[in-house]
């Protein structure tokens, strides 16, 4: 063996050892790091996209599918319709109308999220109808709407009330997205329509179509039908309705209200000036509304329970009242009309004397009313005392919501000494015992003057207490179904906080018997009832009578058996009523002037059947009587005297009511 060659080999081995990398070489390290690093990396990708696909597959799998399907379909609403309002014979008031939204294809798609309305047009209902007919393009939807149209137009927008779309923030309010209201919804935004908006308000359906890529239809995949909102009878007469604003002077500001004394259903109220409530239906833009709003003569406010004037006379029958109960004055107490009373140097006359000169002579409780004797009342003020007067007042409605449905209803005023303490506070007031109360004070708010203040739907209130003996009822705008149901029921009264959100606040009962005695309710009928015969101050009531063939009305009958009254003679139906002529005012700005005059007139009839023991003994037999049915009160704002403006209109309504 040569030894050169064994030692080459040897070295080799040596050389191949050194260059051999051990755990114990920091590039061993190196290179195994990298490894481990590159396969954590791999790991965790497909940990990733493990979890990615987990996420979008099971977590979110069905929204995703529901996004597709959204991509593809879209949900169409199906508008119901809102219920009828009927008056209480069932005759419709208002009518719903078809308006029509054709839904069309948009060129080019819907960039974004964009809706299936964005490509639409507003059509007529006639239009829409045509199309319909016609037959529709490929593609193409037509959405119905419905708008409200008002029957008897401004003859009822007090009470009925209009429609409107809701705005974006009124859609943000608990009230509207808890009851799921959607944009372009119309509620009922004043009178009835407000009152009974959960009632009248349908059930919406829905359609679901599918749609391609620039979101034309192409079919229909499933339909919810709509279900229509809750008819609802109101106590309102149609006929005395439109009466009522037939009647009224034209181009007047003023209200009538009417209505059924034992139940306090309002059978006709009317505010002139009116609106046509049909405008607002329709897309009334924000300047139009504006004008309504500033008009002076106030369309939009319902004065018959938010106006609130001096009452006048008509007052008279709640002084005769209080007295009456609380022994002040009784059927024998007089007083001797002198034309004028003096209290140091001030003096109140009677309309009487300052008008003619002349004087009433002896007057009694009767004929006081009979003949609005104004000294008999300022004696019967000074007697009672404003307290009591007060508080009998506040027990007849007087100061206070009555509670009718419908917003807006004020609350008058009835002043006693704590008033007009509270109310003249200032420096000035005081130094000029502006603060007290005088005895002129008591004279004024016995006769329906001075700081008094009442609504005409309070009036009515308290005129229906003398036709209701001695009960008062809360005026209602719903029908009710019998007498028996509104003794009994529940009824809501608004608290002052929700003034304008209808029927909220504490449960009270229907109708209170306020304890009045029969022979107080007695003597201020008869009272009432001398004021619209001969000798009395409502002369166009005088022998107020109505035709019995139109009427219907079965009245005595002659021994052959024939009707008495028949053929071309009338039936005289015997009424209670009262006058008022209320000052308010000086004619100018400066003070200087004749005082102006509000007209009031307020009435019930008939009067009830022989047993009240009138004094002018039985009614004739050619006579209708029985339980009183009707009640009308009117005003009519600055316009004189109430048995010259107001008489005449609520005459009118009551030969409505009598002839058919």
């Amino acid at each position: 063996m040569k030894l050169g060659s064994a030692f080459s080999d040897t070295i080799i081995i040596e050389r191949k050892a050194k260059n051999r990398i051990t755990k114990d070489d920091p590039v061993w390290w190196v290179g195994t790091g990298r490894t481990l690093l590159f396969a954590t990396l791999f790991f965790v990708a497909i940990l990733i996209l493990v979890l990615r696909l987990f996420r979008l597959t099971v977590i979110q799998g069905h929204e995703l599918r529901q996004l597709a399907d959204s991509n593809r379909t879209r949900e169409l609403i199906r508008h119901a319709p809102r219920g009828i309002l009927r008056d209480r014979t069932g005759k419709p008031l208002v009518a719903n109308t078809a308006s029509y939204r054709l839904i069309k294809p948009c060129e080019g798609g819907i960039q974004g999220e964009g809706d299936i309305t964005a490509c639409t047009l507003r059509l007529t209902g006639a239009e829409g109808e045509a199309l319909l007919k016609k037959g529709l393009p490929q593609g193409n939807y037509l959405e119905v709407d419905w708008l409200r149209t008002y029957l008897y137009g401004s003859a009822l927008s007090h009470v009925v009330g209009y429609t409107g779309e809701l705005t974006a923030e009124e859609l943000r309010e608990d009230y509207y997205s808890l009851r799921q209201y959607k944009s372009g919804d119309r509620v009922g935004r004043t009178g009835a329509e407000a009152v009974f908006e959960e009632r009248l308000r349908g059930r919406d359906g829905k359609e679901l179509v599918e749609v391609d890529a620039s979101v034309n239809i192409l079919r229909t995949l499933g339909r919810q039908e709509e279900v229509p909102g809750e008819d609802v009878t109101l106590s309102l007469d149609a006929g005395l309705v439109r009466v009522a604003a037939e009647a009224f002077p034209q181009g007047e500001s003023g209200a009538v209200v009417v209505s059924k004394p034992a139940t306090g259903e309002i059978l006709a109220m009317y505010s002139s000036p009116s609106f046509s409530p049909d405008a607002f239906s329709s897309w009334m833009s924000r300047e139009e509304y504006q004008l309504l709003q500033d008009d002076q003569k106030r369309p939009l406010f319902n004065r018959a329970i938010g106006g609130v004037y001096p009452p006048g006379s008509v007052f008279k029958i709640v002084t005769a009242l209080s007295a009456l109960e609380e022994g002040a004055v009784g059927p024998n107490t007089t007083v001797e009309d002198e034309g004028v009373i003096s209290i140091g140097q001030f003096t109140f006359p009677n309309w009487y004397f300052l008008q003619y000169g002349k004087t009433d002579g002896t007057v009694d409780i009767i004929k006081a009313l009979q003949r609005s004797n104004d000294i008999f009342f300022y004696k019967t003020g000074e007697w009672l005392g404003i307290t009591k007067l007060a508080a009998w007042a506040e027990r007849l409605g007087i100061g206070k919501p009555l509670g009718i449905e419908l917003a807006g209803e004020a609350s008058g005023l009835m002043p006693d000494p704590a008033w007009k303490n509270q109310r003249f506070d200032t420096k000035e007031d005081l130094e000029k015992r502006n603060n007290e109360w005088y005895l002129g004070d008591t004279y004024h708010v016995s006769i329906g003057q001075g700081y008094l203040l009442t609504t005409p739907l309070q009036m009515n209130a308290w005129t229906n207490v003398i036709a209701n003996e001695g009960k008062l009822c809360r005026p209602t705008i719903e029908k009710v179904k019998s007498l028996l149901q509104r003794r009994t029921s529940l009824w809501l009264e608004k608290s002052p906080s929700k003034a304008d959100q209808p029927l909220a606040g504490k449960v009270k009962s229907e109708c209170k018997d306020l304890g009045i005695k029969k022979e107080t309710i007695e003597l201020v009928t008869e009272g009432m009832k001398k004021a619209c015969e001969s000798g009395g101050t409502g002369w166009p009531l005088f022998g107020f009578s109505v035709i019995p063939a139109k009427a219907g009305i079965q009245s005595s009958v002659d021994p052959t058996g024939s009707p008495v009254g028949a053929g071309d003679d009338k039936l005289r139906i015997p009424v209670a009523c009262k006058t008022g002529t209320a000052e308010f005012g000086p004619t100018t700005a400066s003070g200087q002037g004749q005082t102006r005059t509000h007209a009031w007139f307020t009435v019930f009839a008939p009067l009830p059947r022989p047993g009240l023991d009138f004094r002018d003994g039985t009614l004739p037999t050619d006579t209708i009587s029985g339980e009183p049915e009707i009640s009308v009160t009117v005003l009519v704002e600055g316009a004189g005297e109430g048995s010259n403006v107001a008489a005449p209109v609520a005459k009118k309504i009551l030969e409505e009511w009598f002839s058919r």
